[in-house]
């Protein structure tokens, strides 16, 4: 039941915060329609420093208690080492709550758009967590969340859309410049022999992407000594080298990887899972003295890895 309890934690959450209590009431679109750009603009316009302001503005506007995850969460330089600049067509996979999508709609800017890449609602009972209310809520996701992303917009924000992997539209292929995988990527695997929904995950961010653009992943990561069930995604972790392997699988090249999210006191053993740390606390329940230990720690080791569409 404890185990239980924290993957529930998690799927609620989508290991962020959750939605800032003004957002606006869901609108769902009539339709899918790509948004436009004006006739003659360009994108991508701004500067890298400029574009490193801009970054810069936005996260320092976030209220202070999400302010606090920036010394385990690096927003700036993993964006920036995944080359996500204002104008860009981004899809975020799992944004759950919007830890990330609050910083990406502002920072990407009018001429941008972000995607939410949800789930398939058919796995969502399959994780054996998700009570019925909460799948219930996942059937009108794909509507629901634009509206709620409005909030996040302000004067100069994207634009916002959203579709569930294994219904992606068709008119969005090719249209992407950055796919992100951020803490998303062990439900997917722990499930992929239920529906291949890593494998249908991993497709369809093939497909929304430009030639050349650009696959970032966060992900817990698994110690190599450990044992591949254990690393499977039921406990959060996956191996950095399982990762690269689906990935190069489904037809991308292993760019570069980064440092930046590791965290060398996180060193689980098979016994526990990745939700004991913060911000879950997930095994302290209310014993000051474990969620100490907790902290001390911080939050999980995770490898920071970019791939790329080829061609372009």
């Amino acid at each position: 039941m404890r185990k239980m309890s924290l993957f529930l934690t998690l799927a609620l959450l989508g290991c962020d915060q959750a939605p800032p209590d003004d957002t606006e009431t869901p609108v769902a679109p009539a339709e899918y329609a790509p948004a436009t750009q004006p006739t003659g603009s360009d994108p991508r316009a701004e500067s890298s420093e400029d574009a490193s302001s801009r970054l810069d503005d936005v996260l320092a506007s976030r209220p202070d208690e999400l302010q606090a995850r920036y010394e385990h969460r690096h927003p700036k330089e993993t964006l920036e080492f995944f080359g996500i600049e204002p104008g860009m067509t981004v899809v975020e996979a799992l944004p759950g709550g919007g830890w990330y999508s609050q910083v990406l709609v502002p920072y990407l800017g009018e001429e941008g758009r972000l995607i939410g890449a949800n789930y398939d609602l058919e796995m969502w009972p399959k994780l054996g967590f998700s009570e019925d209310e909460f799948i219930a809520s996942m059937k009108t996701w794909p509507a629901d969340w634009p509206g709620q992303a409005q909030a996040w917009r302000g004067d100069d924000g994207a634009a916002v859309e959203a579709f569930e992997f294994g219904s992606m539209p068709q008119a969005m292929e090719g249209q992407a410049d950055a796919v992100l995988f951020i803490r998303a990527l062990h439900n997917l695997a722990r499930v992929e022999d239920e529906g291949d929904f890593l494998t249908t995950a991993l497709d369809e961010a093939n497909r929304v992407l430009k030639p050349g653009g650009i696959v970032g992943v966060v992900q817990h990561e698994a110690r190599p000594d450990t044992s591949d069930a254990w690393a499977s995604g039921d406990n959060g972790y996956l191996k950095k080298q399982f990762v690269i392997d689906r990935l190069t699988e489904a037809g991308f090249e292993l760019l570069d990887e980064s440092d930046v999210n590791e965290n060398p006191k996180d060193q689980p053993t098979e016994n526990d899972v990745v939700w004991r740390l913060p911000p879950s606390y997930g095994t302290s329940g209310e014993d000051p003295e474990l969620r100490s230990e907790m902290d001390d720690v911080g939050e999980s080791h995770r490898m920071t890895l970019k791939f790329r569409k080829p061609g372009g």
